[in-house]
């Protein structure tokens, strides 16, 4: 039963970085699931040109808290979930040439996530589900950050965005007996932020994003996976001047995950492979997933 908790995993973040094997892995229905999370991240950080940041160092702390539940649509297997980062970070750099260091503590934006496999994977009671053997799985799945976190417009580094952002995805998964491969095509688009820094207005374009996960299977629950995922896009645009460069980046990593009955333990290691702006880090993540669902009635006499 230990596959439930994969949905959970799947519904930490909307960001166009992450790293998230078995996000479409189908589970019985009628079951909830709690995760938490800590990522640990730390390496340089590379602004656009038009930002007086230079030379930036950052190692940041994220504990992430998520509730998910598995449900079916039109007699299909679907998900439901929603999460929360408390962020922990401190950085440095040169600002305008002059050495500079901060701390940020406080929460992130929330992030809400429904997903649907459309092919391959229908709603299915724990019985049913026993019986279940995956072949080939097509889902589709949209995420959404709502700007809820901690926010200050007179600071260039926030916890907080301060705008929306949408996460149109689909995923296809082919099982071969013990090996799976995953693909997951997804675009990242933003609304606006109209209060940044000196009361301007910040931009970003649409980001285009893929993540590939080789799977391998020990047991149910029990795997370990090889990641890679690559991003490209998020031009920036500040007071109308568009930024100098653009995102083209590329992270890779393992995941391995071991189950204990309704429970799962997941570790995963990722660094950057290829960085042109954002976080080029080294990370290390450890999450706890905890999954139940209410006991079937016994049938009347």
């Amino acid at each position: 039963m230990v596959t439930v908790l994969a949905v959970c995993a799947a519904s930490r973040s909307a960001a166009a970085q992450d790293l998230v094997p078995g996000a479409y892995t189908p589970a019985p229905t009628g079951f909830n699931v709690v995760n938490a999370t800590m990522v640990f991240n730390g390496g340089a950080l590379a602004f656009d040109p038009s930002l007086p940041i230079d030379d930036a160092t950052a190692k940041i702390g994220v504990a992430a808290f998520g509730f998910a539940r598995t449900l079916g649509i039109a007699g299909r297997f679907a998900s439901v979930g929603v999460g929360v980062p408390f962020l922990m970070g401190h950085l440095e750099g040169l600002v305008l040439g002059q050495p500079q260091e901060a701390t940020r503590r406080g929460f992130g934006d929330l992030v809400a996530r429904t997903a649907i496999n459309l092919y391959g994977a229908p709603a299915m009671t724990r019985q049913e589900f026993a019986k279940y053997r995956p072949k080939t799985i097509v889902g589709v799945s949209f995420t959404v950050g709502l700007p809820v976190g901690q926010y200050n417009s007179t600071r260039y580094i926030n916890l907080g965005t301060h705008r929306w952002s949408f996460k149109p995805e689909i995923g296809i998964q082919n099982t071969q007996g013990k090996w799976t491969f995953e693909g997951d095509f997804a675009g990242v688009f933003f609304t606006d932020n109209d209060n940044y820094v000196n009361n301007t207005l910040r931009e970003q374009a649409p980001i285009v994003a893929f993540q590939g996960h080789l799977i391998r299977t020990i047991r149910p629950g029990f795997w370990v996976a090889a990641d890679a995922n690559y991003w490209k896009g998020g031009r920036v645009t500040t007071a109308g001047v568009p930024g100098t460069l653009e995102q083209k980046n590329s992270r890779v990593g393992l995941t391995l995950a071991v189950p204990y009955r309704r429970q799962q333990v997941r570790v995963s290691y990722s660094f950057g492979a290829y960085t042109t702006i954002g976080g080029d880090f080294h990370s290390v993540g450890v999450s706890y997933n905890y999954a139940w669902a209410k006991r079937p009635q016994a049938a009347k006499p």
